[in-house]
């Protein structure tokens, strides 16, 4: 079996050496394991440091499309490099490389088709007490969307098996951790999670300039995904409010009307009027948009089997640079057996090795 460990990037020519230096080159149950660098339009060395310190594959983006688009171009691109397994880790450190056994584990097992590390937030002393209670209550939301019992659903360090890398497809522009958990869940992917350790930090977040952007960045996307897969559920749940109070204002100019007093109270009918209306318009938006879920199952469903298709046809990635010898055919992946293992380029695996 293949692992390939996927890194997103942006400007990371200073972390990449630690990160890549704390990265296994075996590990029990695989007969090789590769390294894949998603370049999401670095202005600094990053490639070039990639490059030195053994890293097999580079994808590299012509500009910044976000860390989503650059774990989807990466998933996309291990998949077609003949990926049995494949690992997500940050460029930054924040993972302990050695914690990758662990994230495998209920793959090879077979319990599991996508793990999730629980970085166990409430542990991690660089996080502020306020983010750790954003974090904990972000992700009890996205575990009552997505029927799941993940318990760090932000946690970036995950590992999918083929199948459930082949059903992924993410159209978030922002954040691939949370839209992941709760496709999975809605396509009964099975999920586990298992504790993993996390290193001092070693710079700011470049991904949220302050808390609160952080805040809202994240209660505006879990808004958006819940509303994609749970359209039914959120607008009928506002329609009712709707209605209710629009009942309740009806209720009031009915009490006034009784007493002789409903010429006064003409502006509660009107409000009531207004409500009530707004409450259907509300409740037709989330059958429409229970009916346009339905068809985004059906173009996921025709999207893997596009991708299917690529693999048995070989269909090169897109975006990537090879360091010496071409990709192998991804026809023996769609088969289900494992592609042989290309050796790195000269010096790659003692660079690695020194690193």
């Amino acid at each position: 079996m293949k692992l390939i460990i996927q890194i997103p990037c942006k400007d990371e020519a200073e972390q990449l050496p630690a990160t890549l230096a704390d990265l296994p080159r075996e590990l029990p149950g695989f007969d090789s394991i590769e390294w894949l660098v998603i370049d999401d339009g670095s202005t600094d060395r990053t490639i070039e440091v990639a490059r030195a310190h053994g890293v097999e594959h580079i994808v590299r983006l012509t500009n910044n499309k976000g860390l989503a688009s650059a774990f989807q171009a990466g998933m996309d691109a291990a998949l077609k490099l003949g990926a049995d397994v494949v690992v997500n880790t940050d460029a930054d450190n924040q993972y302990q490389g050695a914690d990758i056994a662990k994230l495998v584990a209920p793959i090879i097992a077979g319990t599991a088709d996508m793990v999730i590390g629980d970085r166990d937030v409430l542990s991690i002393e660089h996080f502020s007490p306020l983010k750790k209670r954003l974090q904990r209550l972000g992700s009890r939301v996205v575990r009552a969307a997505s029927s799941t019992d993940v318990p760090d659903t932000t946690s970036g360090f995950r590992a999918y098996n083929r199948e459930a890398a082949l059903q992924i497809l993410i159209v978030s522009r922002f954040t691939y951790t949370l839209e992941s958990i709760i496709q999975s869940g809605k396509q009964l992917i099975a999920l586990d999670h298992v504790p993993i350790r996390t290193n001092p930090a070693t710079r700011e977040s470049r991904l949220f300039p302050s808390m609160w952007s952080y805040v809202r960045r994240n209660a505006v996307s879990i808004f958006r995904i819940y509303t994609q897969y749970e359209p039914l559920r959120v607008f009928l749940t506002v329609a009712g409010v709707l209605l209710l109070a629009a009942f309740g204002v009806w209720v009031r100019f009915a009490v006034a009307y009784v007493q002789g007093n409903g010429s006064g109270h003409v502006q509660s009918l009107i409000l009531g009027a207004v409500l009530f209306n707004a409450g259907v318009v509300v409740g037709a938006l989330g059958v429409i948009g229970d009916l346009l879920s339905a068809q985004r199952t059906m173009i996921q469903r025709t999207h893997e089997r596009v991708r299917r298709i690529e693999l048995q046809l070989g269909v090169k990635p897109s975006h990537y640079e090879a360091l010496g010898e071409p990709p192998a055919p991804a026809a023996s992946v769609a088969s289900g057996s494992a592609p042989e293992h290309t050796e790195p380029p000269t010096g790659a695996t003692s660079e690695a090795a020194d690193s």
